[in-house]
Parts: C-alpha cells; structure tokens; sequence
C-alpha cells in the first residue's frame, strides 16, 4: 500500500514536471541585423555621417591649433591686453568645438537620433518578427544571445537565428 501511494506520487510529480516544461530558444539579434542589406545600408550612411563630422572635428582643432601657434610666435610682441583677448579668443574655440562635438556625438546628439531614425525601424521588424516566430511555434521565452542578457548556457538546437533571418529574407 505504502509502495503504491510513493509511486503513485512520483508518477504524479513527473506527470506535473513535464506539463508545465517550458520551450526557450534564443536567438543572435545582431547576428540577424548584420545579415539585411537595409541594416547594412543603414550603418553605412551612420558611418560616412560620422566620419564628415569628425573630420570637421579635426579641421576646428587644426584652427585652434594654428590660432594658438600664432599666439605663441607673437606673445613676445603683444601687450597684456592683447594677450588676454587672444587667450579668450583661444578658449572661446575651444569651447565652441567642445559644444558643436556635443551636439554631434552626445547621448543625444545627432548621431544618436539619426541611428534611431535609420535602425529602429529595422529593429522593430526584427523583434516583431521574432515574437510572431516565437508564437507560432510555442515557444514561452527567447532570448537575445548576442547580447548582455546574463545567458550562461544555450543548447545549440535552440538557436533560431537562422529561421528569423529565412523569414525575413522572405519578407
């Protein structure tokens, strides 16, 4: 009797264990960005707006450079006066070439919004994709394996990188 309750329990417990089994995949999000020609397209224009800029960046630090090698080569010439103006005249550049990298390179700067406005898009086609993937096929949790998501083990079979990438080649 006693042997037929424990067994009885046991079936019930791993009948329960099994019900409530969870299907998890995962799936490499950058890995799937880098492999659409818009997201490839998208970065490009981000980089040849982020290299214009820079080299702007570097031809206002050449002003402030040659403004300041110009200071120095007349200093002896100049009287106190003129050498306080030229010193403002220096650290006004400067902080104007600080403000405009700001303005370019900030948290929320220019190129910050124009990633948002060339990537997101694309990001959200993504995501939305891999939920209705993930819906489909039943599957309860997916993680981003490219990213920090503090995932210490994933089960090869379980990457489904390679489907959402099929679906969106599709369209």
């Amino acid at each position: 009797m006693f042997k037929k309750i424990i067994s009885t329990a046991l079936f019930a417990l791993l009948f329960t264990g099994l019900a409530t089994a969870q299907r998890i995949a995962y799936v490499d999000v950058t890995d799937v960005l880098e492999s659409l020609p818009d997201y490839q397209k998208a970065q490009e224009q981000l980089d040849k707006v982020a290299t214009q800029w820079r080299q702007e960046m570097a031809q206002e630090q050449d002003k402030i450079k040659g403004m300041y090698s110009k200071y120095q080569a007349e200093q002896v010439l100049l009287s106190e006066e003129m050498k306080k103006q030229r010193e403002e005249e220096i650290m006004n550049k400067e902080k104007e070439v600080r403000e405009m990298q700001r303005q370019k390179f900030g948290p929320d700067g220019a190129l910050f919004k124009k990633r948002e406005e060339l990537v997101k898009p694309i990001q959200d086609k993504v995501y939305a994709t891999i939920q209705k993937y993930a819906e489909d096929k039943g599957y309860e949790f997916v993680f981003d394996k490219g990213s920090a998501s503090g995932m210490l083990y994933a089960d090869k079979r379980n990457d489904k990188t390679e489907d959402i990438k099929t679906i969106l080649k599709k369209g």
